[in-house]
């Protein structure tokens, strides 16, 4: 069987190497990527806030091995689902299962202002990049804000915005700064209200503005002012944003999106071409955009590959750091034609080990290697 994969994020690593584990050499597979590597969410954060360097988070495709797997590292060109083919800067391949799992693509240039006069830091170079942008940051006023939706962990924003305030605390600028966090959300995380609750304490404790419901429409960067989509504006000194997302244009070109994306059962993540599967942030499966739901859907793909009969069940676990060594744990489920649910639990020492855990194990499992240098 030739099992076609595109893209090496959570979803394609997760699905390669559940069906080498299953299949061995029996399977022909192919992972195609063009990134030099792999980078966890919560790692551009820590580069972003100085607490490590971006050689001791990125984490190499070259030398992965896993049996019946083959890496291409190429651009993609052209995907043609219906004839199961891929056309790319490496040449073409053809299989008899597809699985796309290429992401969302983040377009800061879409939000009028934001390249001029802010900054993102959503993407690997733009959290890397923003590292040296804080370090310079002599305090003022700083937002923190998103630019459209959906948007991937949604959590991410207010997370950012409480490490912020304990970088510029320990830098001694906390007294000659204002924080405030723009979001399109009525609670920052909606789906748990005790999450969302512990995290607006927060807020208040740390004195964090928060804006709800709210978007960033456009900066202008000779006012330096955020204008956001109700016509306000808000002043900034640094602007922190969250570009807009959207499928890569080889997808759109492809003939599988809807409205802006893949739509997939969201029992089996089958998409409506036969035996063409999608994962993970590229889909409008109905869950947040997070790596965590892309590898739950990429092991059920695998399942279904492999011959077994499997189901997603929608449920993803996303850690939250609250201050130094205290991270909050939140477990949310999304199914069809059910109301999301989930349980928090609260900060502690004990799930900052759990989230160092979750980044470790998976390096051991996709890369066979140990996190030596995190």
């Amino acid at each position: 069987m030739r099992i076609l994969v595109l893209g090496a994020g959570f979803g394609g690593l997760e699905l390669t190497t559940r069906l080498a584990e299953t299949l061995g050499d029996a399977a022909d597979i192919t992972l195609i990527d063009k990134a030099e590597g792999f980078v966890f969410g919560f790692s551009k954060l820590d580069v972003m806030f100085s607490r490590t360097v971006p050689d001791a988070v990125v984490h190499p495709y070259e030398g992965l091995v896993k049996p019946g797997v083959r890496l291409v590292r190429t651009t993609i060109r052209a995907i043609d689902p219906a004839g199961l083919r891929v056309e790319t800067d490496a040449g073409a391949f053809e299989g008899d299962v597809l699985v796309v799992a290429l992401g969302a693509d983040l377009e800061p240039a879409a939000t009028p202002g934001l390249v001029e006069a802010g900054h993102e830091f959503y993407t690997v170079p733009g959290a890397f990049a923003v590292r040296d942008v804080l370090a310079g940051f002599q305090g003022g006023r700083v937002v923190v804000g998103v630019t459209s939706t959906p948007f991937k962990c949604p959590p991410a924003p207010s997370e950012t915005a409480l490490m912020l305030h304990d970088y510029l605390f320990e830098r001694g600028l906390r007294d000659v700064s204002e924080i405030s966090l723009v979001m399109p959300l009525g609670t920052p995380i909606p789906p748990s209200p005790a999450a969302s609750e512990a995290l607006l304490d927060a807020f208040a404790e740390r004195g964090i503005g928060w804006y709800p419901d709210r978007l960033v429409s456009r900066l202008d960067p000779e006012k330096k002012v955020a204008i956001l989509a109700d016509g306000e504006e808000m002043p900034f000194d640094l602007f922190l944003g969250v570009p807009k997302h959207r499928v890569p244009d080889v997808v759109v070109e492809s003939g599988m999106c809807v409205d802006g994306w893949i739509p997939v059962n969201p029992l089996t993540l089958e998409t409506a071409f036969p035996n063409v599967y999608a994962v993970g942030d590229v889909t409008s499966v109905g869950t947040p955009k997070a790596g965590v739901f892309a590898e739950g859907q990429a092991a059920v793909v695998a399942d279904r590959i492999a011959g077994r009969s499997a189901t997603y069940g929608g449920t993803g676990i996303c850690y939250i750091e609250f201050e130094h060594e205290k991270v909050a744990r939140v477990e949310v489920t999304f199914r069809s034609g059910e109301r999301p649910h989930g349980r928090f639990d609260d900060a502690s020492v004990v799930y900052a080990a759990d989230k160092g855990e979750f980044g470790s194990s998976r390096v051991r499992r996709w890369f066979g290697r140990e996190w030596t240098t995190a």
